[in-house]
């Protein structure tokens, strides 16, 4: 993608959704794009917005919390010079900050720890589910700034872009943010990729005009800001990385959701893997469509057939009476198809952690994870097995995980 430079210097929250400024005048975001002032000359983005060891301190700092100078330079094995000029052109850019003094007391003279500045920017993530919208705020540092959640009937995507953008707002204006730097919006979709661009996805048959249309032109179009779309389970294992506390053990990690139905999210290296045409971890055609898979639909489907009158995730309740039963062979039945994603995503890719995440009530979650711990799986060095838990992220990880993308594209190393 190129850009053009620009010359405004109106923070977003003055012009509304058209552009918005970073500090220093060095970076901006206009009509969709990131722009750097570089003179006349064009480059690709985001990839020129960080060099490689500045994305290497915020990976750090985004791992560690906060670190001094010198345990940076120790870590990644840069001179105090050359980390120290690094550092004051974070700091100038408003992605990183000194720790407060009095926030790590020491004796004597201190040495003042660095830190990802919250204030460096905010992004905004958004879904659609079946008779659902969310839209969440998150800050540079990764941290929740608020959530919204409404009933809403099927909407076709630029309705739905227009309700995003009339919330953005709202929440913009009500956590006093106007002004701040918007680093921009991921959606998150419940489906696959069409093409590896990422601009059409096949969409589930619930949201109406969304399968097959060219998303990035209509959703950007309306929104007007720089715009991530990302298959849901991508986003809910970003939402595991950063916000699950798997970053800060684990380079390689997947996330299985139980979305609509089933899906797989994948960080290799730090990286997030969309594969060669932009569908891996589409583990759902392990199960042939005319038989069961282990699916919340399926659920759903199971429940219905022995007589319980549920139509949504909302409606499960493992305490219920009149549902433990049938939800208890489902869940025998579904760890049972679940050890070859298992089995096989470990030894093809070595994974640190397999999360279990999704709407399913956690009691479910768990029982899968259970029954799982308890199963034959393969082995390799030092007798380890596949590593699964259930997710620790309490909202909405594919909101969440949607919010993150601006924040993952823009400065995870690469």
């Amino acid at each position: 993608m190129k850009f053009r430079v620009v010359r405004s210097a109106t923070p977003i929250g003055d012009q509304g959704p058209v552009a918005a400024r970073c500090d220093r005048n060095n970076y901006y975001y206009e009509n969709k794009q990131i722009c750097r002032r570089i003179g006349e000359r064009e480059a690709s983005v985001p990839d020129r917005i960080f060099d490689k060891d500045q994305r290497r301190i915020l990976r750090e700092l985004r791992k560690a919390g906060q670190l001094s100078r010198s345990a940076l330079s120790a870590r990644l094995e840069l001179s105090a010079t050359a980390l120290t000029k690094l550092s004051r052109e974070l700091i100038a850019m408003g992605v990183v900050e000194d720790v407060p003094e009095g926030i790590e007391p020491r004796r004597g003279r201190p040495a003042i720890p660095l830190r990802l500045a919250a204030s460096g920017g905010y992004a905004v993530g958004a879904t659609a589910h079946k008779g659902v919208l969310e839209v969440a705020l998150v800050d540079y540092a990764g941290r929740t700034i608020a959530t919204h959640l409404e009933d809403a009937a099927p909407l076709d995507p630029k309705a739905f872009a227009r309700r995003v953008r009339t919330l953005t707002h709202k929440m913009v204006d009500r956590h006093g943010l106007l002004g701040r730097r918007m680093l921009g919006i991921g959606v998150a979709v419940p489906g696959p990729a069409l093409s590896p661009e990422g601009d059409r996805w096949s969409v589930v048959d619930d949201m109406p005009g969304w399968r097959g249309a060219d998303l990035r032109d209509i959703l950007g179009t309306e929104l007007g800001w720089p715009l991530w779309i990302e298959n849901d389970a991508n986003v809910a294992v970003i939402a595991e990385y950063y916000l699950g506390g798997l970053l800060q053990e684990f380079s390689t990690v997947i996330a299985v959701l139980f979305g609509y139905g089933i899906g797989a999210g994948l960080i290799v290296e730090g990286g997030l893997v969309r594969g060669q045409f932009g569908v891996a971890g589409e583990i759902g055609c392990l199960f042939p469509g005319d038989r069961p898979r282990p699916s919340p639909v399926d659920l759903l489907a199971t429940l219905r057939a022995n007589g319980i009158d549920v139509s949504s995730v909302a409606e499960i309740d493992p305490t219920a009476s009149v549902q433990r039963s049938t939800i208890e062979r489902w869940m025998d039945r579904a760890a049972q198809q679940l050890e070859v994603v298992c089995n096989t995503a470990f030894a093809w890719l070595d994974p640190g952690a397999i999360v279990l995440t999704g709407p399913l009530p956690n009691v479910i979650l768990q029982g899968l994870a259970d029954r799982l711990a308890s199963a034959t799986l393969v082995t390799t060095v030092d007798q380890r097995r596949p590593p699964v838990r259930v997710s620790s992220v309490t909202d909405s990880p594919i909101t969440l995980g949607a919010a993150l993308l601006p924040v993952h594209a823009i400065s995870a190393e690469r």
